[in-house]
């Protein structure tokens, strides 16, 4: 699958604290003749201790946006999930192929495979992962009237884009 190359969420805020440093230690180089070598080298030792710190800070404010998006979308897809009524937990009986891109979104055909002895749809949690194991993205796709003893199949499509090596896998399945 071709890698898309994007930038980030916390790059942006990266790059404009290691540019203020940057910018910092440039105005600080163009001194006067009451500078010391030994302020420039105080101010310069400040400035690049504030770049650091503000980069940790957006890193930090990153990495928790991230754990809150997991936990939202994880949390509505097992609400979706809970909510059907005599529903029965089937994951082994569903898979997630190999992802693909598809315009500007990852897709993935799942296919689930229908052990009863009637027909029946499933709702299917799919997590789209990093080659990490990094949560990247989650959804909900119905598998519909799938006949007894039958494979049927249906597309997760993931919600906004996603770069680099993705994976898919399927997190939670219900047959109803």
């Amino acid at each position: 699958m071709p890698a898309h190359r994007t930038r980030p969420a916390g790059a942006a805020a990266l790059t404009a604290a290691c540019t203020a440093a940057l910018l910092g230690l440039t105005a600080l180089t163009g001194c006067s003749d009451e500078d010391s070598p030994s302020g420039v080298a105080s101010r310069a030792a400040s400035a690049a201790e504030s770049a650091r710190d503000q980069a940790t800070a957006a890193a930090s404010s990153l990495a928790s946006r991230a754990a809150e998006a997991f936990a939202s979308a994880t949390a509505e897809a097992g609400r979706k999930l809970d909510g059907i009524k005599g529903g029965t937990e089937v994951k082994n009986d569903v898979e997630a192929g190999a992802p693909k891109t598809d315009g500007d979104r990852t897709t993935a055909e799942v296919t689930a495979t229908n052990t009863d002895d009637t027909t029946r749809s499933f709702s299917v949690q799919v997590d789209f992962t990093d080659q990490d194991g990094k949560w990247l993205d989650t959804v909900v796709v119905t598998v519909p009237d799938v006949p007894a003893g039958k494979s049927g199949t249906a597309t997760a499509r993931s919600n906004r884009r996603l770069s680099g090596e993705v994976k898919a896998r399927v997190a939670r399945a219900v047959r109803y």
